[in-house]
């Protein structure tokens, strides 16, 4: 199952609770950093302006911080007794939804640190070179008896228990293929995430689309997936990519 729904994220969080209640096994989510404010950044050798579009200005930080709160309260509603959400983020998201995590009372498992071994570049010379994203794993509660695939983990760490520090590169030019988005996250990462805690058949739920790597991950791994995404450009790469990821996936042997 494969559902792509277009809207507000707010409101589509409410409907689809009225209508299923607490559904959901894991939700992964990549929110708006609020990093479109006139920046600079390094891309393929060029100096480019830090602009992903309106949807990422910030609004001041408690506007910002309660929009964290708004969208995460409602992913709290609709996981199950026993659901995990992951979050991902630069320092200038991360430590608002971490707030807004223990405002609403959920149980905060892990931080793990995706390490990017090819950063671009720091222009000014004034800062260390960013080369990290943070995910926080937390439960629905604290009372929550989350899913955790530690042998898993294991098997594919060489035999030995996986840390929370991930290298890995960039999305390959191949998950870009049918168009780009400019905070799209590795599929590897998305995969590993969904494999360490979800079984096969669970229900996985991502509240900001953008690209669909969550969805493609979903078909890869035979979990089911529901996606949200306000802008037409993103759903239509969406339904490119997964109509993709299913033909792959016909074709593999098994």
């Amino acid at each position: 199952m494969l559902e792509l729904i277009k809207g507000n994220s707010l409101e589509v969080l409410d409907d689809l609770f009225g209508e299923r209640g607490e559904f959901v096994d894991l939700i992964f989510s990549d929110p708006p950093y609020f990093l479109s404010n006139g920046g600079i950044t390094c891309q393929n050798g060029k100096i480019v302006k830090v602009d992903k579009g309106s949807w990422d200005k910030s609004k001041g930080a408690e506007l910002n911080h309660q929009f964290n709160y708004e969208w995460l309260s409602r992913c709290q509603k609709v996981l199950k007794t026993n659901g995990t959400i992951f979050v991902s983020g630069t320092h200038h998201v991360i430590f608002s939804v971490g707030f807004a995590m223990q405002q609403l009372d959920m149980k905060i498992l892990n931080t793990i640190t995706w390490q990017k071994p090819n950063p671009p570049p720091n222009l000014s010379c004034r800062y260390f070179t960013h080369s990290t994203e943070t995910v926080i794993w937390a439960a629905k509660n604290q009372k929550a008896k989350h899913i955790f695939n530690y042998e898993d983990m294991k098997n594919i760490n060489g035999g030995k228990q996986m840390k929370d520090v991930w290298t890995m590169t960039a999305p390959k030019q191949s998950e870009k293929s049918f168009g780009k988005h400019p905070t799209q996250k590795p599929l590897e990462l998305i995969e590993r995430l969904i494999s360490a805690t979800t079984k096969v058949g669970g229900t996985v739920l991502d509240p900001f689309n953008g690209s669909g790597t969550t969805g493609v991950a979903c078909i890869n791994l035979d979990r089911k997936y529901f996606g949200i995404e306000l802008e037409e450009e993103f759903i239509e790469l969406s339904r490119r990519r997964f109509a993709n990821a299913k033909e792959t996936r016909k074709q593999m042997p098994f």
